[in-house]
């Protein structure tokens, strides 16, 4: 995927992310302003789950996106690089298979799945994280059985341009800052807001999703556009 390069290694990413973990869920209420709890939402009913399917939350975090399927019935592995995330999702709920979430540390581009073993994979704002974008996607695809979803919850872009870069000053200004006030480590939402600049609109996403062997792909947007969900299928 073409995208402006980020200074970071994926290795400083997890240990980035191993950083600002204990209050990572806190942090993200505050910046959106409550509309995480939107996002999630529209996620859990994006992805439909039924009791009995198996879904794979990558880049889960701490876990907190993971219990909504749970809620639904569903089987739930919550996956993430990040092991200061996956220990502090685990400690919060007693242990690392605990209250219908299993945690497993993984990498988005080698997932320690077997081949179509999750009836839907989804991940929230963690793909533009990735090293490499398109191999995480044919990763996603490879676990998901035939006839399974995916559903990417994402930052994006405002289709009115000057309303998109008021709020790109906003992310590059305000928020490290705001985040920083409560998490400590301000440098860690440097590099978020990079990153979420950097990142393509929905569009041109959606075509590498369709590169990438996903069906059906459609997306549509949350809070004006600042979050897209885009979804997918695989078909074979």
């Amino acid at each position: 995927m073409t995208r402006a390069k980020l200074d970071k290694k994926p290795q400083d990413v997890a240990a980035m992310f191993d950083g600002i973990a204990e209050n990572y869920d806190l942090v993200n209420d505050v910046i959106s302003l409550g509309q995480d709890r939107v996002w999630r939402r529209a996620v859990v009913d994006a992805v439909d789950a039924h009791s009995g399917e198996l879904v794979l939350d990558l880049a889960a975090g701490t876990g907190t996106s993971s219990e909504s399927f749970i809620r639904k019935g569903a089987r739930v592995i919550a996956c993430d690089f990040s092991l200061g995330m996956l220990q502090n999702g685990a400690r919060r709920r007693g242990g690392a298979s605990r209250g219908g979430v299993t945690f497993v540390a993984g990498d988005a581009l080698s997932l320690p799945f077997a081949d179509e073993t999750f009836d839907a994979v989804t991940i929230s704002f963690g793909l533009r994280n990735v090293a490499d974008v398109d191999q995480a996607l044919r990763e996603l695809l490879r676990v998901t059985r035939v006839g399974g979803r995916l559903v990417i919850c994402e930052f994006s872009h405002i289709p009115v341009e000057f309303v998109d870069k008021l709020y790109s000053t906003y992310l590059m200004a305000a928020l490290p800052k705001i985040a920083g006030a409560f998490s400590g480590r301000s440098e860690a939402y440097d590099y978020l807001s990079e990153s979420i600049m950097a990142w393509p609109d929905q569009a041109e996403l959606s075509r590498y999703l369709q590169g990438a062997g996903w069906s059906r792909v459609a997306w549509r947007n949350l809070t004006l556009g600042t979050v897209a969900l885009h979804r997918g299928f695989r078909e074979k």
